[in-house]
């Protein structure tokens, strides 16, 4: 920041109005902020001002400096103490704990009527009838003390209340200049941020800061008479006509649709037959081996060590020919996505127009809950291994796509201008170059489908994916614990060899 420039006195007004960054930048009492930036400026460390608007405007005045990041705190913290104050002059602290004496009220009447029977038809019975009530009586004596007590800490919260709110005032005003300061000085360097008092931040920051003060202030000054600040006025009507919209076009699109569906599940079937026929059919001796040398090869022959105790686990334990199912799901799910996934990776990563479009349907996929793509799933498939694999893929399919763009991306622009130089076309450029060095970025996005592919196990036994995940599900039902873990530790054990595999395929 120019010493130089902040020390000089605003100039006059011209036709193209006043050149000082300073008056350009705060747009009223250039004059005193260009003294405030300066004594800033000139000292190392937080050097404190006071700032009589800050103090009297609070996170109003930094909201109309376009400080958002301090007007955030600072209007939670006058709500605070706003909502401390109204409890205390209008609120009747005593009413929820007074709530309860209804119910309490209630049974001591049902044990007067009881004991007044009793003395007629139990004479034995009268003296737990007097316990009881005494112990209820002693129990409504202390919750009127109880809510007597809370009536009185009015004026306390009173008191809390100002001083959250002078001690709120007292850090706005010595923060404000410096936080200034600091706006200011990026600003001398991007003028594209927002400079000056402009009308639209004023009524925002007003509007938000009053609306925040005045909305919470009545709900907990006034708890029992706005009904509209309790809970957002729904219309329970709205809600059942669009689930109900939603059911209609659901069923409407699986019976349009029906040949298409058909279709993905014949596709999904003959996949899925050829690796259960591999992985279950194929003598145990004989995979174990396979699983072994390709561990060995990709990971080293120490991952190998550890891929046959994981694999002995399995056999030893009788986990063996689920698991082999539970790999031919897996497999099944994971080839689709990996095969559809990367080509649209690639796509994406060369027409960003693409995947502006493609990015919002990943975020989807990633951020909804697994169990719901149960329900178009069911809708769309049935039950039964298909829709497992389609749920599986739904669940699992968006890593890949994203770290092959972001691998794509990062491939520095250098390497790809050098091989254009020496006369590289297209598909050259894409197989000689672009995928080599994106590969460790795309082979993390394999790993990640496949893991999170395992990890939908469970949630899929629910819709007939058998294998591991349905001994889960049963020890989930019948409280088994022994067959839980086992079960657990048998996926886990399926996990880490999947993992070994393509991680040292990765190095």
């Amino acid at each position: 920041m120019s010493i130089a420039v902040e020390g000089q006195e605003a100039p006059t007004a011209g036709k193209a109005g006043t050149t000082d960054p300073v008056d350009q930048f705060v747009g009223v009492n250039g004059g005193y902020f260009r003294a405030q930036f300066r004594k800033i400026g000139d000292r190392r460390g937080f050097t404190p001002t006071f700032n009589l608007a800050a103090c009297l405007l609070g996170s109003i005045w930094f909201g109309m400096r376009h400080l958002w990041s301090y007007f955030l705190p600072f209007v939670a913290l006058e709500t605070l103490a706003v909502v401390q104050m109204a409890r205390g002059i209008w609120g009747d602290l005593g009413a929820p704990i007074l709530a309860r004496l209804e119910g309490i009220e209630r049974t001591l009447a049902q044990r007067h009527e009881q004991l007044a029977d009793a003395r007629i038809n139990a004479p034995e019975k009268v003296t737990a009838f007097e316990n009881a009530i005494a112990s209820l009586e002693r129990a409504v004596a202390n919750i009127r003390l109880e809510a007597d007590a809370a009536q009185g800490s009015a004026m306390m919260l009173i008191l809390l209340g100002l001083v959250i709110l002078l001690a709120t005032k007292a850090v706005q005003a010595v923060v404000a200049n410096t936080a200034l300061q600091q706006r200011y000085t990026k600003w001398l360097s991007d003028r594209s941020l927002t400079a000056g008092l402009g009308a639209p931040h004023i009524g925002l920051a007003t509007g938000l800061a009053l609306t925040t003060y005045v909305t919470c202030a009545l709900k907990f000054g006034f708890p029992s008479q706005i009904e509209a600040l309790q809970s957002f006025p729904a219309d329970p009507t709205v809600q059942s006509s669009v689930a109900a919209a939603i059911k209609s076009w659901m069923n409407a699109a699986s019976v349009n649709s029906e040949w298409f569906f058909d279709g993905l599940v014949f596709g999904i079937r003959t996949v899925l037959d050829a690796l259960e026929t591999l992985f279950v059919e194929t003598p145990w001796p004989v995979m174990c081996g396979f699983i072994l040398l390709l561990t060995g090869l990709s990971a080293g022959w120490r991952a190998a060590i550890f891929t046959g105790a994981a694999l002995a686990y399995l056999g030893y334990l009788g986990f063996w020919d689920k698991s082999m199912k539970t790999m031919a799901l897996l497999g099944t799910a994971a080839c689709i996505s990996i095969s559809l996934g990367i080509p649209l990776g690639i796509i994406c990563a060369r027409r960003p127009r693409v995947y502006a479009f493609v990015r919002p349907v990943l975020d989807f996929m990633q951020t909804m809950p697994a169990f719901v793509y149960l329900i178009p799933v069911i809708a769309f498939f049935g039950t039964g291994k298909p829709a497992a694999i389609v749920a599986t893929m739904i669940f699992g399919g968006s890593p890949v796509v994203r770290l092959t763009v972001l691998g794509l991306r990062g491939v520095p622009s250098s390497v790809r201008e050098a091989a254009m130089a020496f006369g590289a076309n297209k598909r050259y450029l894409l197989w000689k170059v672009d995928l080599p060095l994106a590969a460790p970025s795309i082979m993390a996005g394999v790993n990640q489908t496949i893991l999170l592919s395992l990890a939908m196990v469970v949630i899929a036994s629910l819709i007939g994916a058998k294998g591991l995940g349905e001994d889960v599900l049963q020890a989930l039902q019948y409280a088994s614990e022994g067959l839980g873990i086992l079960a657990g530790l048998a996926i886990l054990c399926c996990a880490m060899i999947l993992d070994r595999i393509i991680q040292g395929k990765r190095r």
